[in-house]
């Protein structure tokens, strides 16, 4: 015998815990589900920021914003993968859907001062910032037992990311201060996002029910009615059901399907296997952004695993702006501007030779000397830290070039070319340090251009492998407006919703600034939740 309830969420990431907040206030019973043991997944090992234009906190704070702007952006970028009318909703909805996850105690937000927007060539674009949303401190021990069923990556933030170098700021913070913090358990990032989204959840009596891996959807009629699920439980929807999983990086024959160009180690969590996206197949979806992901380079950390062993992987965002650093690739030539917005960056990977049928840029090699080495930290390795065997290191620039397989000669010509004009703070090849975004997560001690660069002049020099990764896919079923489902005619299936990375995202390939997953996640998880609870496809 099957259980009842009007709403059935899959997924108890930030999209299926909005989706159950926003149908919980529009009167529907609701029922969430997660397939693992925990909850947050990629979200919870994020730095949980939320991009959002014209936001509540913008308003407040009387920075200028408008749709017409965040549309304009957009549309500047667009390479006909969005859907207008989807697009619209996002911008449109965005403010509203913060505001009321405000006013439910789910988020507690701030502007992350002065971090621009990505594409700051572009109209409507905020070169100052507005746009992205850091998490305040959350007090972990207000969940009691579910604490511990928040996903962590076994790290706990215990800043907010406005404090780090992330976040622009020196990372620095009074030990006393940093003590207080961990004896009472409040954390930042995307852990502070999601246990407030969950305390959210259980003030009204929805507690995410644990190892529920959907096998099927119950399709009668033609209406999507509920969810039948591993072991034997079923558990019907009398309004509809909402898809909010994941994506599908780790899942070898998806990725292999679908994906444009290679991605080789997720930053993600590996339970994204593309589960709700072989639901809504199943039903007959149709499927929008296929090809992409919300790209960025990663570096693989020699033992580090997950807890089923999957190779773990850290996103690369700071290490390769700094100065006295620059990218090689197998060749040892120089292929872009390292410290271009990540998702961008996908661009220069996955350029691919027709001569060589092969994709010379990945994986490619950040390449420091001993000055970025005093200074700076690479991954989990601070300066005063023992190299570990990951990273290669040698006197000289010939046997470093050796130790990684590259070309000596071309690697030294490039350095060389790179040296003369780093040194006056100038990129004649790929224009690095002339955008704002470029400088924001260099060295901000020094002025202008010379944030990020500066010869790599004195040995000893090191090099790290980064191949390229995605912190998810953001293809999926398409939806239109109001999260609805659409078969591959584009009509909507009856009794099914989405959001999240299970979905085409709104935005389509578009990485907009800081944020731009969650933005949108939380948006369509809110607008899912409110068209099913008031029967809108019936």
């Amino acid at each position: 015998m099957s259980e009842q309830t009007d709403v059935l969420i899959i997924g108890a990431g930030a999209a299926g815990m909005a989706a159950a907040l926003s149908a919980h206030a529009a009167g529907a019973e609701v029922v969430l589900v997660e397939k693992g043991e925990r909850l947050g997944g990629t979200a919870a090992v994020s730095g949980g920021i939320i991009w959002a234009a014209n936001n509540p906190r913008m308003q407040a704070a009387g920075v200028a914003d408008s749709e017409a702007d965040a549309l304009a952006y957009f549309g500047s970028l667009d390479h006909g993968e969005m859907e207008p009318e989807v697009l619209g909703a996002f911008v449109r909805e965005a403010p509203g859907a913060l505001a009321f996850l405000e006013e439910a105690g789910a988020l507690a937000v701030s502007i992350l001062p002065g971090y621009p927007d990505y594409y700051l060539d572009r109209p409507g674009a905020k070169p100052e910032g507005g746009r992205a949303l850091d998490n305040e401190l959350f007090d972990f021990t207000t969940l009691g037992p579910w604490a511990e069923k928040v996903f962590s990556d076994g790290v706990i933030q215990r800043m907010m990311l406005r404090e780090t170098p992330l976040g622009g700021s020196s990372g620095y913070v009074d030990p006393a201060e940093l003590k207080r913090r961990a004896d009472a358990d409040l954390r930042g990032f995307g852990q502070a996002m999601v246990g407030r989204l969950l305390a959210a959840c259980l003030a009204r009596g929805i507690e995410p029910q644990l190892g529920m891996k959907a096998d099927r959807l119950i399709v009668e009629e033609g209406r999507v009615v509920g969810v039948a699920f591993a072991g034997g439980r079923s558990i019907r929807a009398a309004r509809g059901v909402i898809l909010a999983t994941g994506g599908f990086e780790w899942n070898e024959a998806l990725k292999k399907t679908f994906l444009r160009g290679p991605l080789d180690m997720p930053a993600s969590p590996p339970g994204n296997t593309g589960d709700g996206l072989k639901l809504a197949m199943s039903v007959g979806a149709g499927l929008g952004n296929m090809t992409s992901a919300w790209w960025v380079p990663t570096l693989s950390i020699g033992g580090a695993h997950w807890a089923g062993g999957e190779q773990r992987a850290s996103p690369v965002l700071i290490e390769r702006t700094l100065p006295h650093s620059l990218l090689v690739n197998r060749a040892g030539k120089r292929f872009c501007n390292e410290a271009i917005n990540y998702s961008s960056l996908a661009g220069a990977f996955h350029l691919f030779d027709p001569a060589t049928y092969d994709y010379p840029n990945n994986p490619a090699w950040l390449v420091f000397d001993a000055q970025y080495r005093a200074r700076y930290p690479i991954g989990p390795v601070m300066p005063f830290d023992a190299l570990p065997d990951w990273v290669f290191a040698a006197d000289t620039l010939e046997e470093l070039a050796a130790k990684i397989d590259v070309d000596a000669a071309a690697m030294l010509q490039t350095v060389e070319r790179f040296n003369a004009h780093a040194a006056n703070a100038q990129d004649p090849d790929f224009g690095r340090g002339v955008s704002t975004y470029d400088h924001f997560y260099g060295d901000r001690s020094r002025p202008g251009a010379a944030a990020t660069l500066g010869p790599l002049s004195q040995g000893p020099f090191h090099a790290v492998q980064l191949k390229l990764g995605a912190l998810g896919t953001n293809g999926g079923a398409r939806t239109n407006a109001a999260a609805q489902v659409l078969d591959v005619e584009g009509e909507p299936i009856p009794g099914l919703y989405g959001a999240g990375n299970v979905i085409a995202c709104p935005t389509g390939s578009v990485y907009a600034g800081a944020g731009g997953t969650l933005g949108p996640a939380l948006t369509f998880g809110c607008i899912a939740g409110r068209t099913a609870a008031r029967l809108a496809n019936q």
